[in-house]
C-alpha cells in the first residue's frame, strides 16, 4: 500500500517552483532568452508536482475508503459481539436488525427479522421513542430499554438497547418483602372478661392466648413481644404480612373460639402499621389502626392504605364496659373545660335526630345547673326533631336554640364547642362553626369512621353505647352541681327520647348501662308517656310508611324497598318502613331507598346477623352494626338499588372468603 505523501515535501516544491518562478522573472528583464527558459521550466515544474498530487490522491481515497470500510466491518462485529442486546428498528416497529445476546437472550429459536418489535418484547415502540427508557420482563429478565433516533438516507431508525436489571430489581423486591412492619394486637375488654374469673380460668385463658398469638407468628420470622396482660407487639417482614392479608387475618377467627370461664367469647383488635419508612413511624400507625379498631367496637384488624383505611372482621357486636371510671374522668375533665369558657354551643349532625337533639338538650341542663350560657345550634328546615324542639322551647328559657348563622355570629375565641352523636367532621351541623371554635369536644357513640374529628380536646368515644343521650347521661351524673339541684324534667325527657329511638324501645343495643341511664332519668322526673308522644306521626305519614313496606323485595335475606313517594317527612318514613321491614320472618337486615335533592338516601337496620354498617361503608356512609345510612349524590332510585345489591353481594362473597 502506497504511503500518505508528505505534506512537507509538498510545501518545499511549491516554494522551490516560486522561487523558480521569481528569478525567472527577473533574469528577464536583463536577459529574455534565460528569462522564458527559466519560466518555463517552472512550469513544467508545476505541472508535474500537479500530476504527483493528483495521482497520490487517487491512492489517498482508495485507502481512506478501504479504512472507512474496515472501520464499519469491525463496528458491525463489535455491536454483534456486546453482550448487552440490540436491535435496530424502522420508526414503524419494524426490527431491521439485530445482534447475537438479542437473538439468544430476548427472542431465543426465532426469526426476528421483519417482525413488529412489540410481538417480540411487549414494547410499544412510540412509548418508548416519546418515554426514552422503559422497564420490561422478558424470559425472566428485567431490562431496561432505551432508544435513540438517527436518520439515515431519508429513512429514520431506531435503535433499542437492553440493559438487564435483573439484580438490582431482584435486590430491590427482597429488600421490599424484607421491609419490617409493627402490628400491635389486644384482648378486647380484657380486665371486664377476667374480673368475674378463678385464678385457673385465668392462667388458662392467658395460655390459650399466649399459644393463639405463638400460633400466628409461627408461620413468620418475625418476633412478639408481651408487654401487658392484654397487649402484644409483633414486628412482620411485608412478605408474611400479605400472606396474613390473604389470608384476612385468621386470628381474629380462631380468638372467638376461645372461651373465657366457659362462657365469654375472646376478641382480638389489631392493628397494622404497614407501609412506613421506618419502625418509629410503623409502630405509630399501627397505634393509629388500633385506635380506629376500637372506636368501631373492636374484634377487627385495621389496615391504612394510601385511600384510607382497610377493615378485616368487625362481625362481634361491641362488648359493654362495665366499669365507669372512665366515665368519671371525662366528666371532670369536660367540667373544667367548660368552667373556664365563656360560652357553649352544642351541635349535633346534619337532620338531627331525636338522639342528636335529646343528648344536646340534656347537656344543656347541666351546663344552665353550672351557671354556664349554653346554645343548642340547630337548623330546624333540616331536622327530624322538630316536635321535640318544639316541646322543650315551651319549658326552656329564650334564645337556647339558635341556627347556625347566628352562631357564627356570636361566638369568641374563648368559646367552647361541644359535638354530641357525631364525629365526622362531613356530617355536622355547621362546618363553619366547628372550624371557628378553638375548643372542641366531642360525644359520640357511632363507631369511628375515616374522615373523624382529630383535633378535639376531649373525645370521649364508646363504640358500645346505645346512644349519645345514654353517654350524656352518665357524664351528668358525676358532674358538680352547687346544692342538690336537678336537671328540668324537659331535659331528661329529652334524653329518654333518645335513648329509646337508638335502642328501638330498649330492644336494640341494649346492655344493663342503658336501663341504669334510663332508671336514672326517670328518677329526674321522665314521663314515659310524653317520650312516647315523640314517636307518634300522622295518618298520612302512617299511610306512606305502609306504601313503602309494601313495595319491598327480598334479596339474600336483605329486604329492600325503593320509596318513590314524595312528602315532606319522607327522612321520618324512611327509617321507620326500614324498622318495620325487620319484622318479616327470615329478614336479617332491611334497606329504604328514597330521593332528596338528586341525592339517594339509604336508611339501613338489621337485627345482629347482618352487619349493615359495612355495606353503608362500601357506598361511602357508615353508621352502627343494626343502624346505618349513606348518601349517593346524583344517581336515580334504580342506580341506587343496583349499586346497593352489588355492596350486599360484594360483604357476602368477603364473609365466604374469611
Amino acid at each position: 500500500m502506497k504511503k500518505k505523501f508528505p505534506g512537507a515535501a509538498l510545501f518545499i516544491m511549491s516554494a522551490f517552483i516560486a522561487s523558480q518562478l521569481f528569478v525567472s522573472l527577473a533574469l528577464y528583464e536583463y536577459n529574455r532568452l534565460y528569462g522564458t527558459i527559466g519560466i518555463i521550466c517552472a512550469a513544467v515544474l508545476a505541472v508535474v508536482l500537479m500530476l504527483i498530487y493528483i495521482i497520490f490522491s487517487k491512492n489517498s481515497i482508495r485507502y481512506f475508503t478501504k479504512m472507512n470500510t474496515h472501520l464499519e466491518n469491525s463496528a458491525a462485529e463489535y455491536i454483534n459481539s456486546l453482550p448487552a442486546p440490540i436491535a435496530i428498528l424502522e420508526k414503524s416497529g419494524t426490527i431491521v436488525w439485530f445482534n447475537k445476546a438479542f437473538s439468544e437472550k430476548i427472542c431465543p429459536d426465532m426469526n426476528v427479522y421483519g417482525m413488529d418489535f412489540k410481538d417480540c418484547t411487549a414494547v410499544d415502540i412510540k412509548n418508548l421513542i416519546t418515554e426514552g427508557t422503559v422497564v420490561c420482563r422478558i424470559n425472566n429478565s428485567v431490562y431496561n430499554v432505551m432508544a435513540e433516533e438517527f436518520p439515515k438516507d431519508d429513512i429514520t431508525f431506531v435503535i433499542a438497547c437492553f440493559d438487564d436489571e435483573t439484580n438490582y430489581y431482584e435486590l430491590k423486591r427482597e429488600s421490599e418483602l424484607s421491609h419490617p412492619n409493627v402490628v400491635i394486637m389486644t384482648i378486647d375488654t380484657y380486665d371486664e372478661i377476667m374480673q368475674n374469673a378463678k385464678e385457673s380460668e385465668k392462667a388458662i385463658a392467658a395460655v390459650e392466648i399466649e399459644q393463639l398469638i405463638e400460633k400466628f407468628m409461627s408461620s413468620t420470622n418475625g418476633f412478639v413481644k408481651k408487654i401487658s396482660p392484654n397487649t402484644f407487639y409483633a414486628v412482620i417482614e411485608h412478605r408474611h404480612l400479605e400472606d396474613k392479608i390473604q389470608e384476612r387475618f385468621k386470628i381474629l377467627d380462631m380468638a372467638r373460639d376461645i372461651k373465657i370461664a366457659g362462657k365469654y367469647s375472646l376478641t382480638l383488635s389489631i392493628g397494622v402499621g404497614k407501609g412506613a419508612s421506618s419502625l418509629a413511624e410503623s409502630e405509630k400507625i399501627a397505634r393509629q389502626c388500633l385506635e380506629m379498631a376500637l372506636g368501631r367496637g373492636g374484634d377487627q384488624a385495621v389496615l391504612k392504605t394510601e385511600n384510607g383505611y382497610r377493615f378485616f372482621g368487625g362481625v362481634s357486636k361491641g362488648v359493654e364496659k362495665m366499669s365507669r371510671a372512665k366515665t368519671r374522668i371525662i366528666a371532670n375533665a369536660m367540667q373544667d373545660i367548660i368552667l373556664n369558657s365563656n360560652k357553649v354551643f352544642i351541635m349535633g349532625h346534619r337532620f338531627g335526630d331525636l338522639d342528636s337533639i335529646g343528648s344536646a338538650c340534656g347537656l344543656a341542663g347541666a351546663l344552665k345547673l353550672m351557671g354556664k350560657e349554653a346554645h343548642i345550634v340547630v337548623d330546624r328546615t333540616k331536622n327530624l326533631a322538630v316536635n321535640l324542639i318544639e316541646a322543650v322551647e315551651t319549658q326552656a328559657e329564650q334564645g337556647l336554640f339558635v341556627t347556625p348563622a347566628a352562631a357564627l355570629q356570636n361566638v369568641s375565641d374563648n368559646d367552647l364547642l361541644i359535638i354530641v352523636d357525631i364525629h365526622n367532621k362531613d356530617f355536622i351541623e355547621s362546618r363553619e362553626l366547628y372550624e371557628k371554635c378553638k375548643q372542641v369536644i366531642i360525644i359520640d357513640h357511632h363507631r369511628k369512621t375515616v374522615n373523624y374529628i382529630d383535633n378535639a380536646v376531649i373525645f370521649y368515644h364508646e363504640p358500645y353505647a346505645s346512644s349519645a343521650s345514654e353517654m350524656v347521661t352518665e357524664l351528668i351524673q358525676y358532674f358538680r352541681f352547687s346544692g342538690d339541684e336537678k336537671i328540668p324534667s324537659y331535659c331528661a325527657e329529652a334524653l329518654l327520647s333518645g335513648i329509646m329511638l337508638d335502642t328501638k324501645s330498649f330492644v336494640m343495643r341494649t346492655g344493663a348501662r342503658t336501663f341504669e341511664a334510663a332508671a336514672f332519668l326517670k328518677k329526674l322526673g321522665a314521663d314515659t308517656v310524653a317520650v312516647k308522644l315523640l314517636f307518634s306521626s300522622s295518618f298520612d305519614s302512617y299511610k306512606h310508611k305502609s306504601e313503602i313496606v309494601a313495595s319491598a323485595c327480598i334479596h339474600n335475606k336483605c329486604a329492600i324497598a325503593a320509596a318513590e313517594i314524595v312528602c315532606d317527612d319522607i327522612r321520618i318514613v324512611a327509617p321507620q318502613a326500614a324498622d318495620e321491614l325487620l319484622n318479616i320472618t327470615n329478614v336479617d337486615a332491611s334497606f329504604v331507598i328514597y330521593l332528596t335533592n338528586n341525592t339517594a338516601n339509604i336508611s339501613a337496620r338489621s337485627l345482629g346477623a347482618i352487619n349493615v354498617q359495612v355495606i353503608m361503608e362500601k357506598l361511602g356512609g357508615g353508621g352502627h352494626q343494626t343502624m346505618a345510612a349513606a348518601q349517593i349524590p346524583d344517581v336515580s332510585l334504580e342506580e341506587a338499588a343496583e349499586l346497593l345489591l352489588k355492596a350486599i353481594d360484594s360483604r357476602e362473597e368477603e364473609l365466604e372468603n374469611e
